[in-house]
């Protein structure tokens, strides 16, 4: 047994561990001193060859997860042996468009820690699940490819970033932009001074959304396992229009569509106005200006992120986030994109494939760049060459806390209706206890849940 997983309502299934007080056990885990996870991770982190067959697990059978599984099944020497989903209805219907036999059919991640064949783990759960499944699977000696938002909290994040650091497991996060080489390459000019001195980024999610149907509180269907969908979250009903179905939008269980689809716009504009923390102050106005549906989170926001500088406050930056989830009018004629505004021009870009750069007084500078879509086949490569020893990740777990906490810190000032004030190192918000409450989450007794949150 792995010595960071607990087999609370798992008896019969799992070997028992010789440590029955979990919160003892788990604060050890998460202080660094599991014996056996550092002597796996010791071995997993041996330098590969580039011809070595890394094996993954998926866990998470959604759409997004069996869309991710396809390009690492296409990815050279790689070979998916797990799929695993507390719906037993969608991990069968993964096994069976992946090609997977009968016996790669799981319903607890757990089982796929523990076999000491998997490498790596790929986690397309729900947002709430994904720090805390890539912890467990961090301290079981696998790296993690986990897709985006990578936290469900500020905290979580923390927590994933100094895991990934003290087990030495690498932590891709599913910002595939960070490896598309048109991005890349724009980043590049901009660090060169195409445009001068990038000052502000405004980047924006814009798309039309439909409302979300009514639904009702009832008991799960049969084959699936609800109280380990919830995990270590506290306990609230099953609804027939929230689970499967646009969790995101619930505080419980996602980080709305800022973390949803915006995260990939505030982390290109991030990306290229070449900021590396948090920032120091946050204000926002917005909210459900348009849909009169159960979900919560805002399907309106304006927010603005200051960065300030230590030496002067003429290098303060500016990154500015615009979301409409009820239009299909939108810059550019792009949902997706950002604009950097330099002393000497702009520069437009976009995931969707676009670039256009302006000097002076809009004059059209041309660009030798080829535009491209963002590269989803990249950045699994990327990992999985990272897992070999011959890259380095481009969008590991400090690269995923960075521009998710964006999207915590939003909604946050969102729901507050106020400036927040925030200390990048501390991580914590300040003199605003109401608020900062929300930088961390209530837990429940779960198998998952570490004390340390």
């Amino acid at each position: 047994m792995n010595p960071i997983l607990m087999t609370n309502g798992h008896e019969g299934k799992f070997p028992v561990n010789d440590h029955p007080d979990r919160r003892t056990f788990m604060s050890q885990t998460l202080a660094g001193v599991a014996t056996v996870a550092a002597t796996q991770t010791a071995s997993v982190s041996l330098a590969r060859s580039p011809n070595d067959k890394i094996i993954v697990a998926l866990i998470g059978c959604g759409g997004r997860g069996k869309h991710d599984a396809a390009i690492f099944q296409r990815t050279p020497n790689v070979e998916l042996k797990y799929v695993c989903d507390v719906d037993q209805e969608r991990s069968a219907a993964a096994a069976k468009s992946l090609n997977v036999p009968s016996s790669g059919i799981i319903q607890d991640m757990r089982q796929a820690f523990d076999d000491k064949s998997v490498d790596a783990v790929l986690i397309t759960t729900p947002d709430h699940w994904h720090s805390l499944a890539a912890i467990l699977a961090c301290d079981a000696g696998k790296h993690v490819y986990v897709e985006k938002p990578i936290s469900h909290n500020v905290r979580e994040g923390r927590l994933l970033v100094d895991t990934s650091q003290r087990t030495k497991m690498l932590v891709q996060h599913g910002t595939q932009s960070r490896s598309t080489r048109m991005m890349t390459e724009a980043v590049r000019r901009l660090r060169d001074g195409i445009i001068g001195q990038v000052k502000i980024a405004k980047c924006w999610n814009v798309q039309k959304r439909s409302a979300l149907g009514p639904g009702e509180d009832t008991s799960p269907p049969t084959g699936f396992d609800y109280d380990n969908w919830v995990g270590p979250a506290t306990m609230i009903p099953y609804r027939t229009n929230r689970v499967h179905n646009r969790w995101t939008m619930w505080y419980h269980f996602g980080a709305g569509d800022m973390g949803n689809d915006g995260v990939h716009d505030l982390d290109y504009a991030r990306w290229g106005l070449g900021v590396e923390t948090h920032p120091s102050r946050i204000s926002a106005h917005g909210g459900k200006y348009h849909f009169e549906d159960d979900t919560e989170f805002p399907d309106t926001q304006q927010v603005t992120f200051e960065y300030p500088d230590a030496t002067s406050s003429i290098n303060t930056k500016l990154l500015i986030y615009e979301q409409r989830l009820w239009s299909s009018n939108f810059p550019h004629n792009c949902d997706s994109g950002a604009e950097f505004y330099g002393d000497r021009g702009e520069m437009f870009l976009s995931r969707r494939g676009k670039i256009e750069v302006r000097g002076d007084r809009n004059v059209t500078v041309p660009i030798d760049i080829e535009p491209g879509v963002q590269d989803d086949v990249a950045h699994v490569l990327n990992f999985c060459e990272s897992i070999r020893g011959n890259a380095q990740l481009n969008a590991d777990a400090m690269t995923g806390h960075l521009s998710t906490s964006l999207c915590h810190l939003g909604n946050i000032a969102t729901r507050m209706g106020r400036t927040l004030t925030f200390d990048p190192a501390t991580e914590q918000i300040v003199g605003d206890v109401e608020a900062n409450a929300f930088i961390r989450r209530e837990y429940r007794d779960h198998w998952a849940t570490p004390v340390s949150l």
